[in-house]
This record gives structure tokens, C-alpha cells and sequence, in this order.
């Protein structure tokens, strides 16, 4: 999302109302955003990525399917799991 001609100021400012627009009210108080909603908005998702890192946002990691049963995860090797976050809290404050 940075190029040679853009203030870092308004950089950073960008980054936030993207954050603030796609993200929504979690219980702790402070907000959630998808990790898919990031990706989907376009090519600075890792520049978002960076800024949720930077204002203590953390990674919620898919919580893993042990039943063994017929749905099992373990039967869908590109199920979703593992270290992939599907969405970030950032906490109150932040925004």
C-alpha cells in the first residue's frame, strides 16, 4: 500500500480505516476481522497484515476437529487448520 509518493502519515491512516471497515465488535471489547475479508480487500493485505501485528492484534488459529469421525479433517487434507489464522482480534483501543 506504499509507494515513493505517499506520506507515511496517510499510509498509516489508510491502513486503519481498512481495518475499521472490515472489521467488527468481539466480546474482549475490542474488534475481529477476517483473514479472508484482509485478502479480499486486495493487493496491501500484507501491509494490514503488518499493521494489526504492529497495534497488538493477534492471530485466532482454526480450533482442530478431533472427533475421527466421518467429517474428520484429517479425511480433507486441504481443510482449513493447522497455522493458517482465520481472523484477528485486535484489541480495544487500537482503532
Amino acid at each position: 500500500m506504499t509507494d515513493d509518493l505517499t506520506p507515511p502519515d496517510s499510509v498509516e491512516d489508510a491502513e486503519q480505516t481498512l481495518v475499521r471497515r472490515l472489521s467488527r465488535p468481539h466480546p474482549s471489547g475490542g474488534v475481529v476481522i477476517e483473514r479472508a475479508a484482509i485478502l479480499a480487500a486486495g493487493s496491501g493485505s500484507s501491509a494490514v497484515l503488518a499493521w494489526i501485528t504492529a497495534h497488538g492484534g493477534k492471530a485466532e488459529l482454526a480450533v482442530e476437529n478431533r472427533s475421527g469421525g466421518l467429517h474428520a479433517d484429517r479425511d480433507r487434507p486441504n481443510s482449513p487448520g493447522g497455522d493458517t489464522p482465520l481472523r484477528y482480534v485486535i484489541p480495544a483501543g487500537a482503532l
